[in-house]
C-alpha cells in the first residue's frame, strides 16, 4: 500500500496564492516548501509577519495593479517596475500623476465593454431560447 504525500508546492507559488511578494517574506518561508495543509493554516490564521506584509506591503505587481484599479499591463506602460508598498499606492492615489488617470480610464472603458457584451450576448441567447426550435433544419 502507498502512503499518500502531502501536496507541496514551491515558495513562489505559495506567496502568490497568499497575495505577497516572496522576497519580502521570512527566510524560513523563502528557503523551504509549503504543503497544501500549511497554505491553508496561513489562508485561515495568519501569522503577524503575513499580517504587516499584506497590510503594509511591499506588494506584488498583480495587488498594485488591483489597488489602483487598473491593470498589470498599466503598470508597465506607467513606469512602475519596482514592488510599492501601502503608502505608496495611497500616495499615488492621493495625487494621481496623469498616467494613472488615463489607466484608471482605460481600466473603466474595458468593464464597461465587457458588462455590454455579457448583456448583449445574454439577450441573444434569450431571443434564441424564446424562438424555440430544435435547433436544426426544417425537416422533410
Amino acid at each position: 500500500m502507498r502512503v499518500k504525500q502531502p501536496q507541496s508546492m514551491k515558495p513562489e507559488t505559495a506567496a502568490k496564492k497568499l497575495g505577497i511578494l516572496l522576497d519580502a517574506a521570512p527566510e524560513e518561508f523563502r528557503d523551504g516548501v509549503v504543503t497544501r495543509e500549511e497554505l491553508n493554516a496561513l489562508q485561515s490564521d495568519p501569522p503577524e509577519w503575513l499580517q504587516v506584509l499584506r497590510r503594509e506591503g511591499p506588494h506584488p505587481r498583480s495587488v498594485v495593479a488591483a489597488k489602483l484599479g487598473i491593470s498589470n499591463s498599466g503598470l508597465a506602460r506607467g513606469g512602475v517596475t519596482d514592488p510599492l508598498t501601502t503608502a505608496e499606492i495611497k500616495a499615488l492615489l492621493a495625487a494621481p500623476p496623469q498616467w494613472l488617470v488615463q489607466e484608471r480610464a482605460t481600466q473603466a472603458a474595458v468593464r464597461a465593454e465587457k458588462i455590454r457584451i455579457a448583456e448583449r450576448d445574454a439577450e441573444r441567447a434569450s431571443r434564441r431560447s424564446d424562438a424555440g426550435g430544435g435547433g436544426g433544419g426544417g425537416g422533410v
